[in-house]
């Protein structure tokens, strides 16, 4: 970034630093005082000819440290928080509790119990602005029956923009068809996956609908309430559901209406079943997405959305080509058996790949697709999946269009009909093991919790211990708060890190026009991407994260221009953040040798415009410069 960029950045930072310390918002003055402190020092650095650059730094910080001492003032009498005061209101029905206990009136007592439990708990159990509560034995007994149609205090969910584009209102059930049902049939063939971007969620409803059909065990139509006297869901004419859904540690309580969203033609615009009158799968989507802030979804993977819906314990299997310890044997035989015996819930996903190779293949570049089946025959391996669009299918060997690879036994062991596939789309097909390794990126596993016979937990930490399962830990962003839940089938230890690392050095800087470049599928314009040079002077481990909007999914390549000497010349040429996510990626090596190494940020689509923050955090000493 050049030093011209750098001095506007400061110029910014430093007003909106002195309209918070102004208006009374300190926290926010301080973060942005640094920020034109830390631009003006990396314009010195890029050639500024700015008078007095050092002095205004000093002044900046200056500022920093006096509101420091300001916080430190306060805390001598500090406020309660809304913590401590919850935990006041919780302690005063525990003791009402004891009271009506003591006095023998056990319904009293329960339902004070109950509320003081749900206080403690209310501090961690709010996400996007809702409070998601444990769910307990008490919710069995919540009202369902209204004289008028419920609608959700909260609102209407949000929309993604797709769905505004197209959207017409918003209908009950009995508006679209005249005998509205919970369920007809559990089937993972009739889930539609419409333009909500949660491929990866339809993809787990699809395979956990498939186990339930499969075993005969309610594994999803158990989490919808109200139930009838045998367990089953029933449709509510009142228009109030609740489903119970795995979220930050325990199992909690997520209450809806059943307004869903329609086009000008009345089709949903939303998931749901080919069987136009059941809802259940409109409404298990409706429930997650209010969860997740609204339709406007920017996606997750099958770890996060069967672990939600199940509580099964999740594993990620990577089969990319610089992963040495994938095992296509092995894996394939841990799948075959674990799947067969009703251990597991499997699905898969695909890499980055080009529009091109995605309609040559048939395939959706960073997709998910469900697991339906797995088989084996004479020495042929393949599993059966589905697409949660309900159309588009494999186009490669064994597909309805392969008359090469097919015999009339292994048709008939598969129970597949290529004529009638060509006949109907409906996203299901078979696929060699070895082409799924191909073309296919990871493989999501949700284990059965009976598997672990071990297990304890810890304030809100919880550790399974099983013989297959590897490290893996999930994440996710509350109001000011983080749960963490660490999975791993060896030992370890968990504590916070505090001080990783002695450097830091931060750029920021924009995509724009011609820079932003895509990945390194778009060849053309790859080639605009902004390089940062690294020049790390001692070998060690070296961490870099790359921030940017949330709207695009973003990446980067490490790549290794010159060592000192010959050490690790073939150890490290090349290295990726992995997976393109949105908003967040990062790359964290353990021993980088000393070296020069280009760092090539990316977004996943050409011309994605936005700006992004790299980090370079290392214990040993490094410098970073700015190549175009």
């Amino acid at each position: 970034m050049d030093c011209t960029a750098l001095e506007l950045d400061a110029v910014k930072f430093a007003k909106t630093a002195v309209t918070y310390d102004q208006n009374g918002k300190y926290n926010e003055a301080v973060f942005y005082y640094k920020e034109a402190a830390q631009a003006l020092i990396y314009a010195g650095m890029a050639g500024s000819k700015l008078e007095g650059i050092q002095d205004k730094v000093n002044e900046y910080l200056d500022r920093v440290q006096a509101l420091h001492n300001a916080f430190q003032a306060q805390k001598s009498d500090p406020l309660k928080s809304r913590q401590q005061v919850d935990l006041e209101r919780a302690h005063f029905l525990v003791t009402q509790a004891f009271e009506e206990d003591e006095k023998g009136n056990c319904d009293e007592a329960i339902e004070l119990y109950t509320q003081a439990e749900i206080e403690v708990l209310r501090s961690t159990s709010t996400i996007n602005c809702i409070a998601y509560v444990p769910f307990m034995s008490v919710d069995l007994k919540e009202r369902f029956a209204f004289p008028v149609p419920f609608s959700d205090k909260t609102g209407k969910l949000a929309l993604s923009p797709k769905q505004k584009a197209i959207f017409s209102r918003w209908v009950r059930p009995d508006e679209l068809c005249n005998n509205p049902t919970m369920i007809m049939s559990v089937s993972s063939f009739s889930i539609k996956q419409t333009v909500v971007s949660d491929c990866s969620f339809v993809a787990s409803l699809a395979i956990s609908a498939a186990y339930e059909r499969r075993y005969n065990k309610k594994l999803i139509t158990s989490i919808i309430y109200p139930q009838n006297r045998r367990g089953e869901p029933e449709y509510n004419p009142c228009g109030k559901y609740m489903v119970k859904l795995h979220i930050n540690g325990v199992p909690r309580k997520v209450i809806i209406d059943d307004f869903l969203p329609v086009d000008r033609n009345g089709e949903l615009l939303c998931s749901y079943s080919s069987n136009r009158s059941e809802l259940w799968v409109s409404l298990i989507e409706k429930a997650y997405m209010k969860v997740m802030g609204g339709y406007d979804f920017p996606g997750s993977n099958s770890n996060i959305d069967l672990h939600t819906l199940t509580g099964w314990i999740p594993e990620r299997i990577a089969m990319h080509s610089d992963n040495q310890s994938f095992s296509k044997d092995g894996t394939f035989r841990m799948l075959f058996q674990r799947f067969h015996r009703g251990d597991v819930l499997i699905t898969t996903a695909t890499g980055v790949m080009t529009e091109e190779e995605g309609e040559r293949w048939g395939l959706v570049p960073t997709h998910a697709y469900a697991v339906l089946d797995i088989r084996e025959y004479k020495n042929m391996r393949f599993l059966q999946l589905k697409n949660p669009w309900s159309h588009l299918r494999w186009k490669g060997r064994y597909s309805e269009r392969d008359e090469k690879n097919w015999t009339p036994d292994l048709l008939k062991y598969l129970n597949f009909d290529p004529k009638t596939a060509k006949k109907f789309d409906n996203g299901v097909f078979w696929i060699a093991w070895e082409d799924l390794c191909q073309y296919y990126d990871v493989i999501y596993l949700s284990w059965s919790p009976a598997l672990f016979k071990e297990s304890f937990c810890i304030h809100r930490r919880i550790l399974h211990k099983t013989r297959s399962l590897s490290p893996w830990l999930f994440i996710r962003r509350m109001e000011r708060r983080f749960t963490i839940q660490v999975y791993s089938g060896c030992k370890f230890t968990f504590a916070k890190i505090p001080n990783p690392f002695t450097h830091t050095k931060r750029i920021n800087g924009q995509w724009k026009g011609l820079s932003a470049g895509g990945c390194g599928n778009y060849k053309d314009s790859y080639k605009h991407n902004p390089i940062y040079q690294v020049n790390l002077e001692r070998s060690g481990p070296l961490l870099i994260e790359l921030r940017g909007s949330r709207q695009y999914s973003v990446g980067f390549e490490v790549v290794m221009v010159s060592t000192v000497g010959d050490v690790g010349l073939t150890a490290f040429q090349k290295k990726s953040s992995g997976d393109y996510r949105c908003g967040f990626c990062y790359m964290e090596a353990e021993h980088i040798p000393a070296g020069i190494y280009n760092v090539i940020p990316t977004t996943f689509l050409p011309k994605q415009e936005g700006p992004f923050f790299l980090d370079f955090s290392s214990t040993s000493p490094l410098r970073v410069s700015q190549l175009q």
